[in-house]
């Protein structure tokens, strides 16, 4: 356990609690952007290749060979797109098409509004940072009233300029 807790101590005497809580949120969006990895390579996101060829199967009028192409394809938008093939056009089958559609978009889009939110967030943790490191400089600073050391100054200034460096860190590949 004191292998775990020497680390974040040290981290935490380096940049304050906004470094310690900068780090949990990198851990947590790389959580998210793993999981949400994973999720698109089972759901075959980037592999349409065998719906674009049944669809072009389907309009040179193949349409056996494009229905047992469509039913070998692993694509989370096959059924969606067999669906259209076994129906007939017209009766809403558009409206219906798009509704089914959505409903197999809608978990890939989850998780991305968290993203989103750490990505606009982080920065404000490490201005957060840069101003509490800033209060402790000015601090150090009127602390030593007449006999100034710039080594007093230049610690506020460091975990300041540390914060905000991590939070852009979190930030921007977010």
């Amino acid at each position: 356990m004191d292998t775990l807790i020497s680390p974040l101590r040290a981290l935490y005497d380096m940049g304050g609690p906004v470094l310690i809580l900068l780090l949990l949120v990198s851990i947590f969006t790389l959580t998210v952007i793993i999981l949400k990895a994973w999720q698109f390579r089972t759901a075959r996101v980037n592999k349409g290749a065998q719906i674009r060829q049944a669809i072009a199967s389907w309009d040179r009028g193949e349409h056996d060979q494009a229905i047992s192409e469509i039913d070998a394809s692993r694509h989370f938008l096959a059924p969606v797109v067999a669906l259209g093939m076994q129906q007939r056009a017209g009766d809403g089958l558009t409206k219906r098409l798009e509704s089914e559609a959505e409903q197999k978009l809608q978990p890939l889009e989850a998780g991305f509004r968290i993203l989103d939110m750490v990505a606009q967030l982080a920065p404000l943790l490490g201005l957060l940072g840069t101003v509490i490191g800033m209060i402790e400089a000015f601090q150090a600073l009127q602390d030593a009233g007449s006999q100034v050391d710039p080594s007093a100054l230049a610690g506020g200034i460091w975990v300041a300029l540390l914060t905000t460096a991590a939070g852009l860190t979190v930030a921007m590949p977010t």
